[in-house]
């Protein structure tokens, strides 16, 4: 919660030195003059003040050309402040659809504001309950830092590793290919070379058949050409 800070006068309590007798009422303490704080509770009250700058730092934002500072409220928060905050974060949930499950920047804000403000109303009623609180704050901030680093890294690794895998799947297609061509190749040659084994035998036996028939042919014409 931010507001503008706003100390009310409270009251002390004064001891006087005289002896009251036995039943009488014990007289109220007259308020102390010029509505200030006794020096104790302004020293605790500046040191939660304090506390709770260092908590939840001042923010600074210009409006209409004037330089504003907005400062964490040191008011005590009651059980209907409590109530309402449930009410305005299930209200801002709903609102921004935050998911009900799984990982969601907005419903981690909206709990972490929620958080912030805890913290400030238990800082002011137990500064060191409050600082207790800020560390587990700090320390679950820096797990999950420390988490999305590592999804982070993890989520690069896995994309270099597909990477690769896709390069490696390109490269095997590739060498896949060249073996299927080199493969048509070789049944091309052996065909052609079949084709040619056939054609030398056919092409050598019509060579002897006409070289019978040529043998055949001489052996009649000599035999008619020999003298009776």
């Amino acid at each position: 919660s931010r507001s503008k800070r706003n100390v009310s006068a409270s009251g002390g309590t004064h001891t006087s030195g005289a002896t009251l007798p036995p039943g009488a009422p014990v007289p109220t303490p007259p308020p102390p003059r010029g509505g200030k704080l006794p020096p104790m509770e302004k020293k605790t009250q500046q040191q939660t003040e304090d506390i709770l700058n260092s908590i939840l730092p001042p923010r600074e934002f210009s409006e209409k050309g004037q330089l504003w500072v907005q400062q964490v409220s040191a008011s005590p928060a009651t059980r209907l402040d409590v109530i309402n905050l449930q009410e305005q974060l299930d209200a801002k949930l709903q609102q921004r659809q935050a998911r009900e499950t799984g990982i969601c920047p907005v419903r981690r804000e909206l709990y972490s504001q929620v958080f912030d403000e805890l913290i400030r109303q238990v800082t002011i009623n137990c500064a060191e309950r409050g600082l207790l609180l800020l560390r587990v704050r700090d320390e679950i901030r820096m797990t999950l830092a420390a988490y999305q680093t590592l999804y982070e890294s993890s989520v690069a690794f896995g994309m270099r590793k597909a990477l690769q895998a896709e390069a490696g799947k390109a490269d095997l297609e590739a060498k896949a290919e060249v073996q299927k061509l080199k493969a048509k190749c070789e049944e091309i040659e052996r065909r052609e070379t079949e084709r040619r084994q056939t054609d030398q035998r056919k092409h050598e036996e019509e060579i002897q058949v006409l070289k019978r028939t040529n043998q055949q042919l001489r052996t009649q014409l000599e035999s008619i050409l020999a003298p009776l």
